[in-house]
């Protein structure tokens, strides 16, 4: 009798392949509150779609290096999707009413989504580098080693100013007033703006979940919550592909 694909050996399973047993001993918490398995479980999928965001934004930079300009949309349209579905994902942790969080939330401190390593890994790899969040981010050795690697390893936004150099230095308006001629970096640079505008998108919505969750209080690592987050609103990783929008 002829097996069917998939059954030679049965070495493999999908249990196994994803480490589903594993994954499901890391949600470990820290009270008996109903509603900390959510918490838990919606930052851990954050930091697993930050991993890949990561990935693909690598691919993005090496692509650019490369002159593929088709593959680097490619993987900053797979971004654009991932950070949609984290824009989404506030909506499920606004289950929780106020009540509940705070029911659990003191076991907290001082942890707090400020030192999210990949978040940051995030913005230095587009290419809003600030140095200062290296010495204030609580992380392990490991962690400030890839931090610092981010912050001296070129960005997307630097293989993209490259490009434009190899292409005989065109400036963002020549780029957009004649977009037969520069068609494909065009399309590049909305493709870098709707990575950058959902990520905008994403800090807005954070800050009215945190402020419908908590007010005006204190973050569990010691900033002032919703007032920090709100003064984060402003930043931008390509702020003059925004600009040339004013000079059209």
């Amino acid at each position: 009798m002829s097996q069917r694909f998939g059954e030679e050996g049965r070495e493999l399973s999908y249990g196994a392949y994803l480490k589903v047993p594993e994954l499901l001993q890391l949600q470990q918490g820290l009270s008996r509150e109903h509603d900390e398995l959510l918490f838990i479980v919606a930052h851990q999928v954050y930091e697993l779609w930050f991993k890949v965001v990561l990935f693909e934004l690598e691919a993005t930079r090496d692509r650019i290096d490369a002159d593929d300009v088709f593959f680097a949309r490619h993987h900053l349209h797979r971004v654009y999707v991932i950070e949609k579905l984290l824009v989404e994902q506030i909506e499920v942790l606004e289950t929780m009413s106020p009540q509940d969080f705070l029911a659990f939330r003191s076991k907290l401190a001082p942890a707090s989504g400020f030192q999210s390593v990949q978040f940051r890994e995030i913005e230095f790899l587009s290419g809003l580098k600030e140095p200062k969040y290296v010495a204030r981010l609580e992380a392990t050795p490991a962690e400030m080693d890839r931090l610092r690697e981010r912050l001296d390893a070129p960005s997307v936004e630097d293989a993209f100013r490259a490009l434009l150099r190899r292409r005989g230095s065109p400036s963002l308006l020549e780029v957009f007033r004649d977009r037969e001629r520069h068609g494909d970096l065009f399309d590049l640079c909305e493709a870098l703006l709707d990575h950058d505008e959902i990520f905008a998108h994403w800090r807005a919505r954070h800050v009215l979940m945190v402020e419908r969750q908590i007010g005006s209080k204190t973050g569990t690592g010691g900033s002032s919550g919703a007032r920090y987050l709100r003064s984060t609103l402003g930043k931008r990783f390509y702020p003059e592909l925004w600009e040339v929008r004013s000079q059209l």
